[in-house]
């Protein structure tokens, strides 16, 4: 489709789950029909107070489309309940299902990584580190973007082999990944912790 492009749209598995931008240039409703998307999961969580995301909901809901919320920060690093969110969408929404942000560069790669190990396994960690490729997904972090990508590292790390939900549920602490970041030399990658002040500890 001729959107694909501007939309920054690919298929993370075809037929299953694609990812992309916000549909700024309009004409969302053909775009969701010609991929078949049956639900979109919107990384930039509810936003009843801004025109695209009425916009978006409204069109949503005339094409028979489901509509959810799920709130990612590009620059700060989340906390357990909201990466718990994001599987959880990923799980039950119908498929094939649509991720995406505002660029489809950034927390949209995020999410399809971790959706490729959800899924999968920590066998397809490479396939899952390729959602950040430059190309053709065009993720060119700024300095506090950087710990998207190493998100993905930690985790693996850290799992130590358990499923990547189970250790989300259990051991994942977004003030442990601060730490881990900072001594890899990584404390400037990332603005801060979502809706912590003063980076203090805690889930």
């Amino acid at each position: 489709m001729i959107l694909d492009i501007p939309y920054n749209f690919h298929w993370i598995e075809r037929g299953k789950a694609a990812r992309s931008a916000q549909a700024y240039m309009g004409f969302l409703g053909p775009f969701l029909r010609a991929h078949g998307i049956r639900a979109l999961v919107n990384l930039r969580g509810s936003n009843p107070g801004y025109f695209w995301w009425r916009h978006e909901t409204r069109v949503c809901a005339k094409e028979s489309v489901l509509h959810r919320d799920v709130r990612l920060n590009s620059r700060q690093l989340p906390l357990p309940a909201m990466l718990a969110d994001l599987l959880d969408a990923c799980d039950e929404v119908p498929r094939p299902f649509l991720l995406k942000c505002s660029g489809g560069q950034d927390r949209t790669s995020l999410a399809a990584a971790l959706f490729v190990v959800h899924r999968h396994g920590w066998s397809a960690f490479a396939k899952a580190e390729h959602q950040f490729a430059r190309w053709p997904y065009l993720h060119l972090p700024h300095a506090r973007q950087r710990w998207l990508r190493l998100l993905l590292h930690f985790a693996r790390e850290q799992a130590a082999g358990t499923s990547l939900r189970n250790w989300i549920e259990t051991d994942y602490s977004a003030y442990a990944f601060k730490e881990w970041l900072e001594a890899r030399g990584e404390g400037q990658s990332f603005q801060g912790l979502y809706g912590v002040r003063g980076n203090a500890p805690g889930r």
